[in-house]
């Protein structure tokens, strides 16, 4: 299906870094000399070779370059074809691959300086996520705190595969400074891959790593939910990106199954992880890992594990640009009443990212 409402909030959109020579303007003297020094050439993420069919849908892959580097095809690709008023850029560059907190650092700030400059200031619907560097919680929240000045920095971005579940304590000073500033944790798919990305070791294909991203999330959420991070920040909202989402009505069974027998491990969890979820954590619509919905049969099945959810707040729309999860302007399933594509569209984006409703209060969604 086409967009149904104009005016939708896309959030998960993958503008490109073009080249690490892109970033040397917002690197200072120390670390330019070190790019030039190490003989440093690419820092892209590797989960998304350049050449794979799933990193850039073919009409949208250009002839030269990453996919998503060039703002005028984003506007023409992403944006008008989907009406789209606003449009949450989270830029997946290599940061979390490095060992060195240090030059994590310094890239991480390069990289948020050089989104607001390329990207934010040149038009007015985009928004964009904070890159931090987790290898340093203690840079992370000084990236955080920096870059909240800008109203225009909605969200702080997590990969979901990273050096230790992301409830543990040591990263609960990340959910204070967002919290404080009103800002969403994103987490997204995607690895540091400092660790294997399978529970039983290192695969042999992407196929392999692409499946496993959903035990991930899987995985981080319930250390979110046992640890008490909701808990200890009531306010705080995680939105967990390209994570699909057929996947969370039998993990919350079985979840909220061993909570009830289990409670007294963690008595800090005063509420049923279903309800805990549907206040605070939502998913992204892309990629739909449902059945396809070109046959009653799809879209039935569909609308049923859509129930299961029990909630119509908790599906965010995005397009995932520039990675390739549908044709054409079908951006969503079909068989989706109206009502509830209203509120993946534009309500629950809304709701989620409070600061996205406070700019889009000043420029209405149009």
């Amino acid at each position: 299906m086409s967009f149904a409402y104009p005016g939708g909030i896309d959030c998960d959109i993958h503008p490109a870094v073009p080249s690490l020579q892109a970033l040397l303007p917002y690197l200072d003297e120390h670390w330019r000399e070190q790019v030039a020094v190490r003989g440093m050439d690419e820092l892209a993420s590797i989960a998304y070779p350049a050449n794979s069919p799933l990193t850039a849908r073919p009409d949208w892959k250009p002839a030269k370059g990453p996919a998503g580097a060039d703002l005028v095809r984003l506007r023409r690709e992403a944006l008008d074809p989907f009406a789209t008023s606003l449009a949450i850029c989270n830029c997946l560059y290599g940061v979390q691959l490095l060992f060195s907190e240090d030059m994590a650092a310094a890239f991480a700030r390069a990289v948020n300086d050089w989104m607001a400059k390329e990207w934010l200031d040149r038009d007015p619907r985009l928004r964009a996520s904070i890159v931090v560097p987790p290898q340093s919680v203690e840079r992370a929240v000084d990236e955080i705190e920096r870059c909240a000045k800008d109203s225009r920095f909605v969200q702080v971005l997590l990969l979901v595969m990273g050096d230790q579940p992301l409830g543990k304590r040591h990263y609960w000073p990340i959910y204070a400074a967002a919290e404080r500033h009103g800002l969403t944790i994103g987490i997204h798919a995607g690895s540091a891959y400092h660790n294997p990305p399978t529970p039983v070791g290192w695969p042999s294909y992407y196929t392999e790593d692409y499946v496993g991203q959903a035990q991930a999330f899987q995985s981080q959420l319930t250390s979110l939910i046992c640890e008490g991070v909701f808990n200890r920040y009531p306010n705080l909202k995680v939105a967990l990106l390209e994570s699909g989402f057929t996947w969370l009505p039998a993990h919350l069974w079985r979840l909220t199954k061993y909570w009830r027998g289990l409670r007294m491990e963690i008595p800090w969890v005063d509420r049923a992880p279903t309800d805990i979820v549907r206040s605070n954590v939502r998913l992204s619509l892309q990629p739909v890992d449902g059945p396809p919905t070109s046959t009653k049969e799809g879209r039935d099945s569909l609308l049923r594990i859509i129930d299961h959810l029990q909630s119509d707040e908790l599906l965010l729309f995005s397009t995932d640009y520039p990675h390739w999860q549908f044709d054409g302007n079908a951006v969503l399933p079909e068989g989706l009443p109206p009502d509830l594509i209203r509120k993946i569209m534009i309500d629950n984006p809304l709701a989620t990212y409070s600061r996205l409703a406070l700019t889009a209060a000043k420029e209405p969604v149009r």
